[in-house]
């Protein structure tokens, strides 16, 4: 007698291969026949087809945007007070305006840098915002990106950041050979006890490897100025960290002979130097599902520093035990889904305008020149087939470029969540 798995695998290449979707209002571009999953067969049933076609792209047209509003970020910033609560006239006071900011570049006092011209405040000569705007309107860069704390597994949301390369305020400084590494905070409420740190060696800062884009002193976000909850006026962005690397309002930069690091994460035994990771999950099903009818699953990946070859998904019956010692079901009959083509509309701040020109990563006409796109998010969707009354948990995983399947390469949560999702599905 076939497992339940082995008969859900069958009914599934039962199921049509071809669903001509077109989603112009649903900002999904037009991608003709959906390969489901891979090795399926074509129906003859076209009412079927029609039917499940229409299933998956209602769940397709109700997917989030591709980019994020500035509002509709996760926060998790800390202050007491946090520091975008504070009214206009403290802000004002403190440099959190782009009227009044300012940012010191100064020598590290007990391991110097050997830094020529600090920019400081007490001699006058503290880094403005007209001084960023005017390196702006030579170096100003923009490019997407999904911002993601190390610890929490959704992320906060993607946008396209602009900014000035970090190291043209560096180069102002004029250091010396005896600069190993940069460290840098925010503005928070004058308390030594919340200053919350982190730091690059000045490599990365100074050079951008592999086609990275370079760490910024950021200022926009989706065209728009940042909010002060978004870290405005100015905050760092470094395209490949984790958000704990991209210091919301920036204060101070500091340049240092140390060569450790002295990032806050750190305390708490957090990998610091961890890039993104590649991995995804599956948008929330009914709390209860029909027996035999198709089940269409929708979610998201972050494309991290390796990027995405696949997504596949996986149900399993609970009645079912899983393969002993497979701690990371790397035997289990996984299956193709559909990785979605890039969107007709972008959201965020800029809805369904061009993409913005420049913005790395995009060609002349406003289009990617690969898709998915490293360090921000990709959608993918899937058809379940009909499933008997029971319970089933559906996992999903990804595949990176390098081949490697999630939670691998890099499978410890300290170096950032990459788990895979088992979500329980109730039929009948």
């Amino acid at each position: 007698m076939k497992s339940t798995t082995q008969q859900f695998l069958d009914e599934h290449r039962r199921l049509s291969r071809r669903y001509f979707l077109r989603f112009g209002t649903a900002g999904m571009a037009a991608w003709g026949a959906l390969p489901l999953f891979a090795g399926e067969n074509k129906s003859t049933d076209a009412t079927a087809d029609a039917d499940q076609g229409d299933a998956l792209a209602k769940a397709i047209k109700n997917i989030e945007t591709w980019l994020t509003k500035q509002d509709d970020f996760g926060d998790v910033s800390r202050g007491n007070p946090k520091p975008h609560t504070l009214d206009l006239a403290k802000r004002e006071e403190v440099g959190l305006t782009r009227d009044t900011w300012q940012l010191e570049v100064v020598d590290d006092a007990e391991h110097s840098s050997g830094m020529r011209r600090p920019l400081s405040k007490e001699q006058d000569t503290a880094f403005k915002f007209d001084d960023l705007m005017k390196l702006a309107d030579k170096h100003a860069v923009r490019f997407p990106k999904l911002m993601t704390c190390l610890n929490v597994g959704c992320p906060l949301g993607n946008g396209v950041w602009e900014g000035v390369p970090l190291r043209e305020v560096v180069w102002l400084t004029k250091p010396n050979e005896k600069l190993r590494r940069l460290f840098y905070h925010g503005y928070h409420n004058d308390d030594p006890e919340q200053i919350f740190r982190s730091s690059l060696p000045i490599g990365r800062v100074l050079e951008d490897p592999f086609g990275l884009p370079p760490v910024i002193l950021c200022y926009k976000l989706n065209g728009e100025w940042l909010t002060q909850e978004r870290g405005g006026p100015v905050r760092i962005v470094v395209p490949e960290a984790y958000g704990f690397k991209s210091i919301k309002w920036l204060s101070q930069v500091t340049l240092s002979n140390i060569w450790k690091s002295n990032d806050t994460y750190g305390e708490k035994n957090n990998d610091v130097d961890s890039p993104l990771k590649t991995f995804c999950e599956a948008f929330p099903l009914p709390a209860k599902i029909n027996p035999n009818e198709p089940v269409a699953v929708t979610g998201y990946s972050q494309v991290g520093i390796s990027g995405l070859s696949k997504v596949q998904v996986w149900v399993q019956s609970n009645e079912e035990e899983p393969i002993a010692g497979d701690r990371y079901y790397t035997q289990a009959p996984w299956q193709d889904a559909q990785i979605l083509a890039p969107p007709q509309a972008w959201g965020g701040e800029i809805g369904e305008q061009p993409m913005l020109a420049d913005t790395r990563g995009f060609d002349e006409d406003g289009q990617p020149k690969s898709w998915p796109i490293k360090l921000s998010k990709a959608h993918w969707a899937a058809l379940l087939p009909g499933l008997p009354a029971g319970e089933y948990t559906l996992r999903c995983r990804t595949i990176d470029e390098n081949g490697a399947a999630q939670p691998l390469p890099r499978p410890f949560r300290k170096s950032g969540r990459a788990a895979i999702q088992e979500m329980q599905l109730k039929v009948g």
